[in-house]
């Protein structure tokens, strides 16, 4: 049995919808998003106190993008994942850690606006800043999927995979901070993987970390 240590609204909903494409058996454990996640026997699991966790054949592993590359070679080597001699092996892990690119402004933003506790602890100048560098993520997941010659569904040409599981979930946390609107081709891209049912599946019911669709930068004073 796989047992997944997951927070809805957090990175573990990579390993989540990862799981929910491969035809494996796996149970989900699901943690508030607070002090639990330093108890002693989840630190035993994952030592940074973070999600996922991932429990496997009586080991675990921790790190989004080191779960979803075992899992892949495990299970979907040549669906979701692609191998070693593969002609799309490097642009695969390039994008499938591009993901943290962009989560890494995610995170910021989700400080200001969510864990913070007292307005006098936020800044406006941190909070634009960190919208603006979403957006240019965004700008690079844009070139790549209307690139000349062949413009592409997926981010790789021949189709869905892990990668587009990475970076979507990552764009589906960051658009609480930062629209699609400027990005047709990305905000195509975005409607057609996330319409799969394994992207549904993941999503938080009700519990999740966020309590509005989206938080705008705060005006400068």
């Amino acid at each position: 049995m796989i047992t997944l240590h997951h927070c809805p609204q957090t990175r573990s909903m990579r390993s989540l919808w990862v799981l929910n494409e491969l035809d494996v058996p796996f149970q989900v454990r699901s943690y508030p998003f607070d002090r639990t996640l330093r108890r002693a026997d989840f630190l035993s699991l994952s030592p940074a106190g973070r999600v996922p966790a991932l429990e496997i054949d009586d080991a675990h592993m921790f790190e989004t993008g080191a779960i979803t590359e075992y899992l892949c070679e495990r299970f979907s080597p040549e669906g979701l994942g692609r191998m070693p001699g593969n002609p799309e092996r490097m642009d695969w892990l390039v994008w499938l850690h591009f993901a943290e690119t962009l989560s890494q402004h995610t995170a910021a933003l989700t400080q200001q606006h969510v864990a913070l506790y007292e307005d006098h602890m936020r800044s406006p100048i941190v909070m634009k800043l960190e919208a603006a560098r979403i957006k240019k993520c965004y700008g690079a997941i844009e070139a790549r999927l209307s690139a000349a010659p062949q413009t592409r569904e997926h981010l790789l040409i021949t189709g869905f995979s892990a990668a587009d599981i990475s970076v979507g979930q990552a764009v589906y946390m960051a658009q609480h901070f930062a629209t699609l609107e400027e990005f047709p081709a990305t905000a195509d891209w975005y409607a057609r993987i996330t319409a799969r049912k394994s992207f549904i599946a993941a999503l938080p019911e009700g519990d999740g970390i966020y309590d509005r669709d989206f938080y705008a930068p705060w005006p400068l004073e």
